[in-house]
């Protein structure tokens, strides 16, 4: 049985309606990791093209909102209809990419240096986790998977609770502020980010393992991104809380 994942477009009953497939109509590591690395390339083409264009002085408010938006009811649809990975994921890669393109870019304005460092923080916690997965140092047992999910559904909870009081100008304490609390939460939250990753990579495997059919490669790639997209933005924000201090 596939186990929890605490990631939302991947959890145990992804695979349930699906049949087993053999060979070449299969889902396989291999295949995952190329849609992957597809997928990634889409996202950073899009990012480059609103971070061109916020740097040539453009409003790219509108992209990014656009962006957001639009494969937020993307990510919606391929979540519920998996079949539709291969074709809308690609779309999906690229509209994320023109969204984190803006937001990196307004955090470029403010802290010189900040995106590149969050991005190779955010690279070496990956291969680090990958590793880790890869030779059992780090096991995707049952209780790891409830806890990861029970920690990712609690910080989905508090980051929805924070939306609907902002529109009411409440604030929530600490949550977006440069205390040492605030600090201390970023890094939880980061945490359990990277932790999902452990929880992708096991998902990707258990698919490949039990045959599931080639379009959840896409799918696989899909899940893979969310997280590391998620992880992404986490690190800005802590870096930004951090570099805020000085």
């Amino acid at each position: 049985m596939i186990g929890r994942s605490g990631n939302p477009t991947l959890n145990e009953k992804t695979f349930e309606r699906t049949g087993r497939y053999l060979g070449s109509s299969g889902m396989t590591i291999e295949g995952t990791v190329n849609k992957s690395f597809i997928v990634l390339a889409l996202l950073l083409g899009g990012a480059f093209v609103t971070w061109s264009r916020y740097f040539d002085g453009e409003d790219v408010s509108g992209y990014a909102i656009g962006g957001a938006v639009i494969g937020f009811v993307l990510a919606l649809v391929v979540s519920f209809k998996p079949k539709t990975a291969p074709y809308l994921v690609p779309v999906y890669a690229v509209l994320e990419g023109v969204f984190l393109g803006a937001l990196s870019a307004t955090y470029e304005d403010l802290y010189h240096g900040i995106t590149l460092q969050a991005a190779l923080l955010t690279m070496g916690v990956f291969i680090a986790l990958l590793l880790a997965y890869k030779t059992r140092i780090v096991k995707a047992t049952e209780n790891f998977k409830l806890g990861v999910f029970a920690a990712t559904a609690g910080i989905a909870l508090v980051y929805l609770i924070s939306f609907i009081l902002g529109l009411f100008g409440v604030t929530v304490p600490y949550l977006h502020d440069n205390s040492w609390i605030g600090i201390g939460i970023s890094l939880v939250i980061v945490a359990v980010a990277a932790l999902n990753l452990v929880l992708d990579f096991d998902f990707i495997e258990e698919g490949a393992r039990r045959g599931a059919p080639k379009y959840m490669e896409w799918y696989g790639a899909f899940g893979l991104m969310v997280t590391l997209v998620w992880l992404y933005v986490e690190m800005l924000r802590l870096l930004a809380k951090i570099w805020s201090r000085d």
